[in-house]
């Protein structure tokens, strides 16, 4: 299967089939001709200029008034990549470079940018034939684009740096003799084209949308199996209460538990209790604003992949080429920073439902061991998670409440972007591990409430529970409770 980019509005949905099915990326007729129209607009005005333009014709940053001779501008596109490819740190995680990739090619494929048609297809090629770059994640300011991160991504175009090919890290050059390629020999503005953008951030930003898609349906229903469990109160729920409120997320949760109870016969049991702890009665409110924020900040990044992020700006039609800070990666460190809060909010109450679940209370017993005392039972996966917990609240410091003047002082603002994106992947990664353990707690307290009650949750939540059974059985005594929690992690990626 292949997906054309084009000008057609990209949306999540769609970069999720194309990850999802392994699509290829093949260039529309309406791209190709944007792009050529485009090269050979700023090649013609490279002959009759007369002023200097900003990375076509000048250095770069606080250089920009320093102009380059005709005969060295190839050299200084050149230049700019290998001298801006100072990542370090960790390694990008493979299925974000080629979400950079994606982004990179759809971005330069508006005709705003002035890239070669070779230097989008070969950009193509690498994502079609599953040879990523090595990216580190450390070196974005989020704001002159994403420099560090996107020079190293462009380093394979020239022969150089390194790529992930056949699942082993081999040097460019390698691959390039391999495939039969030839290094690209970058034009006038090219390097800056490549190098200017917000494709580092954007595509930390896409994969964590998808990620929280996913972990906040599951949050909804590991929650629902915590009530039960729990024997907790429906009362909660009925949808007469969030009218009043009228927030849709709060709404929408309250009608998925709705749903997802339809049939038990443990929640209509007669309770001795009055309420819930707000770890279950506040479930609809808590987990319903995380659902509208993960949509606030969708509706942000759709229109960012849907954008040209680089500079200077071209515009054959007009005949202008503007210098302006598209590349700013504010519009989207704001949005990055409060999804990180939001995402964490579904760990920090998931914990306290854990807490719950092994204090003794309603019948069960004492960290849910059939014979405490003599065994720990779930005493300490609720450790592991308050640590995960409180590790995410220091990595929901707003990164883009910083910023630190750089090019001697020419880039006096910038967004920090990169950090807010790189934080919000690990604290996705930190909710998705406590969320298992909440799954890991409350498939055993269902187990322990079965028979207690001698009746069952709804029809949904039992196959749940039977599904999760084949991988991670009850405890009626301590086991090693890693491996146990790794096959969690696992069960809600399938």
């Amino acid at each position: 299967m292949e997906h054309k980019i084009s000008s057609e509005h990209l949306s999540l949905e769609r970069i999720n089939e194309i990850m999802d099915k392994g699509m290829t990326l093949v260039l529309s007729e309406q791209a190709e001709q944007a792009i050529i129209k485009c090269r050979k607009y700023l090649d013609s005005k490279m002959e009759d200029i007369g002023r200097p333009v900003y990375g076509v014709t000048t250095g770069f940053g606080s250089l920009c008034n320093v102009t380059i001779p005709e005969d060295q501008l190839s050299q200084l596109q050149y230049n700019l990549v290998v001298s801006h490819a100072c990542g370090v740190g960790e390694t990008v995680r493979p299925e974000i470079v080629k979400l950079m990739l994606l982004l990179k090619i759809q971005c330069l494929s508006y005709g705003h940018s002035g890239a070669q048609l070779i230097t989008v297809q070969r950009l193509i090629d690498l994502f079609n034939n599953n040879i990523l770059p090595v990216v580190y994640q450390q070196g974005s300011l989020g704001a002159s684009g994403d420099l560090a991160p996107l020079a190293h991504l462009s380093l394979p175009l020239l022969g150089l740096g390194e790529v992930i090919y056949k699942n082993e890290v081999v040097p460019s050059s390698k691959v390039l003799k391999e495939m039969g390629w030839e290094p690209i020999k970058l034009q006038s503005k090219e390097g800056l084209a490549l190098l200017n953008g917000t494709q580092f951030m954007s595509a930390h930003a896409v994969w964590s949308l998808l990620q929280s898609h996913r972990l906040s349906l599951w949050a909804d229903k590991i929650a629902v199996m915590s009530l039960e469990a729990f024997d907790g109160r429906i009362e909660a729920f009925y949808p007469q209460t969030h009218r009043l409120r009228r927030h849709r997320g709060q709404i929408e949760t309250a009608e998925r538990f709705m749903s997802l109870l339809e049939g038990s016969q443990l929640i209509s049991m007669p309770k001795t209790h009055v309420q819930d702890p707000y770890s279950f009665r506040c479930i609809p409110q808590v987990h319903g604003a995380v659902k509208d924020n993960i949509r606030y900040v969708e509706s942000v990044i759709d229109n960012e992949i849907n954008s040209a992020t680089d500079n200077p700006n071209v515009f054959p039609d007009e005949d202008m080429i503007i210098s302006a800070g598209n590349f700013h990666g504010e519009p989207i460190a704001i949005p990055m920073d409060t999804l990180a809060i939001a995402i964490s909010e579904l760990a920090n109450i998931s914990e306290r439902r854990i807490y719950k679940l092994i204090s003794g209370q309603r019948g069960l017993p004492q960290f849910l061991a059939p014979e405490s005392g003599l065994n720990s039972g779930f005493m300490i996966p609720q450790y592991t998670a308050a640590s995960i917990v409180s590790q995410s609240k220091g990595l929901c410091h707003p990164a883009s409440a910083d910023s630190i003047p750089s090019s001697q002082g020419q880039e006096d603002h910038v967004s920090m972007g990169a950090n807010a994106a790189t934080k919000l992947v690990r604290v996705v990664e930190n909710t998705e591990r406590v969320l298992a353990i909440e799954l890991f707690n409350a498939a055993q307290a269902l187990d322990l409430r079965h028979k207690i009650a001698q009746k069952k949750s709804s029809s949904a939540i039992e196959e749940l529970l039977s599904s999760y059974r084949k991988e991670v059985p009850f405890l009626d005594r301590d086991a090693y409770m890693h491996p146990l929690i790794e096959k969690s992690v696992e069960f809600l990626r399938k």
